[in-house]
C-alpha cells in the first residue's frame, strides 16, 4: 500500500475520531454543567413555570379564592373581560401613566447623566444624590411623597404657596404619582446613561473640537448617536415597568383606587378582583390578557432592535 493510499484511509478515521471525541466532551460538559443549573431550573419551574401554567388554566374556570367548586367555563372570563369597562378604564390609567413617565424619565435621566459626567467638583456626591432615591423601598418613597403632597401640612404647597389638592382631586392625583415615580426611579436610568457616556471614546470629542465643533454640535453628532442603543433600552425597560405600576399608586392613595377611581391601575384592578372580590378565575383571565400586552411590547422592541441592527450592517 502506498503512502498516498494509507493517508486516504487514515484521514477519514482521524476525522471521525476527532468528531467522536468532541461529542463525548460536549456530553460530559453538559452532564457536569447540568448539575450546576439544576437547582435554578427546579426553582424556576416551581415558582415561575408552574404558577404561569396554573394561572392560564384557572383563567378558563370560575375558581374562587378557596379553590373549591371550580368548573370549566371556557372563554367566559375572557368575553367578560373584553366587555368590562372597569378593566379598560384601569388599562387606560396604566397607559396614561406610561405615556407621562417614559418620555420624562428618559430626558431627565440623560440630563442628569450629562451633568454628573461633566461636572468636576464633588462628582461622587452628585452621583450619589441622583441614584440614592432608587435604593428606597417603594412604600418609603410613597409615604414620603404622600406627606409632601398633603394639602394642609405638605412641603410642596408650602414652598409654592398654593393649596392644590394633589391626592384628593382626580385632575392632580395621577400627576402626583408621576412626580413621585420620576424622583424615585430616575436613578436607574441615570446610571445606565452615565455608564454609556463614560464608554464613548474621548478622541471623538477631541477630533470634533479640532474641527471647530461646538458643545451643541458635539452632543448632537457624537453623544446622541452613540447613546442610541442605551436610549432604546431605557425606553423599553421604562415602558415595561410603567405598565406594571402598582406600589407607588396604592401607597400614596392609602391602598385605594384614588379620587373617583382615577389612579386604579391594571395590576391593582387584577388584585382587587382576585383578593377582594375572590374571583380568582376572572383575575387570572385579565392577568393573561395583561401578559399578552407586555409580551407584545417586548417582542416589538426586539423586532425594532433587530431591524435597526440589520440596517446598520448593510
Amino acid at each position: 500500500m502506498t503512502t498516498a493510499s494509507t493517508q486516504t484511509v487514515i484521514a477519514p478515521a482521524r476525522t471521525k475520531a476527532v468528531a467522536l471525541g468532541a461529542a463525548v466532551r460536549r456530553r460530559q460538559g453538559f452532564q457536569h454543567g447540568g448539575w450546576f443549573v439544576a437547582p435554578f431550573l427546579l426553582l424556576f419551574t416551581v415558582f415561575v413555570i408552574w404558577p404561569l401554567l396554573r394561572g392560564v388554566y384557572l383563567s378558563f374556570t370560575d375558581a374562587n379564592i378557596t379553590g373549591q367548586g371550580e368548573s370549566f367555563i371556557g372563554l367566559g372570563n375572557y368575553r367578560e373581560a373584553l366587555e368590562d369597562p372597569l378593566m379598560w378604564n384601569a388599562l387606560g390609567h396604566s397607559a396614561y401613566f406610561t405615556l407621562l413617565v417614559v418620555p420624562c424619565i428618559t430626558v431627565l435621566a440623560f440630563l442628569l447623566a450629562m451633568l454628573a459626567h461633566h461636572i468636576e467638583r464633588g462628582k461622587w456626591l452628585w452621583r450619589l444624590c441622583f441614584f440614592a432615591p432608587f435604593l428606597l423601598p417603594s412604600t418609603v418613597a410613597g409615604n414620603l411623597w404622600q406627606w409632601l403632597f398633603n394639602p394642609g401640612t405638605g412641603m410642596v404647597n408650602y414652598v409654592f404657596g398654593g393649596n392644590t389638592p394633589w391626592l384628593t382631586d382626580k385632575s392632580y392625583a395621577m400627576l402626583a404619582i408621576v412626580i413621585e415615580t420620576l424622583w424615585w426611579t430616575v436613578g436607574f436610568s441615570f446610571l445606565l446613561y452615565l455608564a454609556a457616556l463614560q464608554s464613548i471614546p474621548a478622541h471623538l470629542y477631541e477630533a470634533a473640537k479640532l474641527d471647530g465643533a461646538g458643545a451643541w454640535h458635539r452632543m448632537v453628532h457624537i453623544t446622541l448617536p452613540m447613546l442610541r442603543n442605551i436610549t432604546g433600552l431605557v425606553i423599553a425597560l421604562q415602558i415595561l415597568a410603567s405598565l406594571q405600576v402598582f406600589d407607588q399608586a396604592v401607597t400614596m392613595m392609602d391602598f385605594g383606587p384614588g379620587p373617583e377611581n382615577s389612579t386604579r391601575t391594571f395590576v391593582q384592578y387584577t388584585l382587587e378582583e382576585g383578593f377582594t372580590s375572590y374571583r380568582v378565575g376572572y383575575a387570572s383571565a385579565i392577568s393573561v390578557i395583561f401578559f399578552v400586552i407586555i409580551a407584545a411590547v417586548a417582542l416589538a422592541r426586539m423586532w425594532l432592535l433587530r431591524t435597526r441592527t440589520e440596517e446598520a450592517a448593510r
